[in-house]
Parts: C-alpha cells; structure tokens; sequence
C-alpha cells in the first residue's frame, strides 16, 4: 500500500444510528471495524456529513420533492446534534477532518476532490452509510474522478439488506478493475 491513501468514512451520523426515520440498525455491526481503522489512522481520516437543508424549499429540483416526503428530517424539525458524527468516532476530530455535503455524492461540488488532488491523494478507502446509496455515490464518483478505491465490505452498511448485497456484487462484479472489496483484517495487515 502506498502512502497516498485516505480513509473516507460516509456519514456516521448520529440520524442514522438512533431511532429516527432514517434509522440504519447495521450500523452498530460495522462501527468497530469503522472506529479501529479511523483509530489508528485518524490523521488519514475524513467524515461525511449528510446535511439535510433548513427546509424542503431550501432545495431544487427533486431534492425539494425528497424533503417533502422526509419533512421530520429537515432542519426545521431535526435536532441539530443528530447530523453530528457519532460519539464512538467523534474523538479522532481533529486530527481526523468533517466534510459536510447535502447530496449523496461527496464529490458534487468539487471541493473534497480539490483538496485531495492538492493532498496527492490517489487511493480512497471506504467505509459507512448507506452501501447502497451515499457509500455508491462515494464510490462511483472516486472511480469517476480516477482513484482507486478500496471498499471496506465488513465497514459498510445499509438498512436494506437486499440492496446492500447487491451494490457489493455491482461493485466488486463491474468496477472490479477500480474498485477493490476486502476486510477491514486485511486492508490493516496489508500497511
């Protein structure tokens, strides 16, 4: 492994881990793995935040159609300490750094993209929530912007088991010469 890595971990927010409508229950199954990696390396650790806008017309397009359907979840209604990242990782802040988005795709504005090109960053190893949606958008627009990305399998999780499986064997099947699936084990031993 090079010197040339960060660990990406998607969105472990307190919305996601306790009960609200976004609740995802795997997440307590892959948080030590999360927490050993972001642990040792905290300085090559950045957190995602999804933050969901004040209101639904705060939003265009069909993003304001999304928050409309998810009102309880927009700033107006949702307690501010719940977009924050959970208490378990929320230690390694700083040297670890938080990089707030409000779509899926970390890499929308170009801004994270920006400062790991200046980095020299060129592998992305990740981890978090959702597999299926956020982690996907993580992963598929590394794989856009020429990273090669190293996807943690036993340090992501969705609440959707079905589409969790699926975007692993989608990953792991058609990207298989940019993206790599492997265990948290094995991505450390291999250091």
């Amino acid at each position: 492994m090079c010197d040339s890595w960060i660990h990406l971990c998607i969105d472990m927010q307190r919305m996601f881990a306790e009960q609200t409508p976004w609740h995802v229950p795997w997440m307590a199954t892959v948080s030590p793995q999360i927490v050993e990696l972001a642990g040792r390396y905290p300085e090559r650790t950045i957190f995602t935040r999804f933050m969901p806008p004040p209101t639904a017309d705060a939003m265009p397009g069909m993003w304001k159609n999304y928050y409309k359907k998810w009102p309880m979840m927009t700033g107006e209604h949702l307690l501010p300490e719940l977009m924050d990242i959970v208490a378990d990782l929320k230690s390694f802040v700083p040297p670890a750094r938080i990089f707030n988005k409000r779509t899926y795709s970390p890499w929308f504005d170009g801004q994270l993209h920006e400062i790991l090109t200046r980095e020299k960053v060129e592998t992305i190893v990740i981890t978090g929530g959702e597999t299926d949606i956020c982690v996907l958008a993580a992963a598929l627009g590394a794989v856009d912007l020429g990273y090669r990305v190293i996807l943690l399998k036993d340090a992501v999780c969705s609440s959707a088991d079905e589409t969790h499986d699926a975007t692993l064997e989608l990953l792991g099947g058609r990207f298989s010469v940019q993206v790599e699936i492997t265990e948290t084990d094995a991505f450390l031993s291999d250091l």
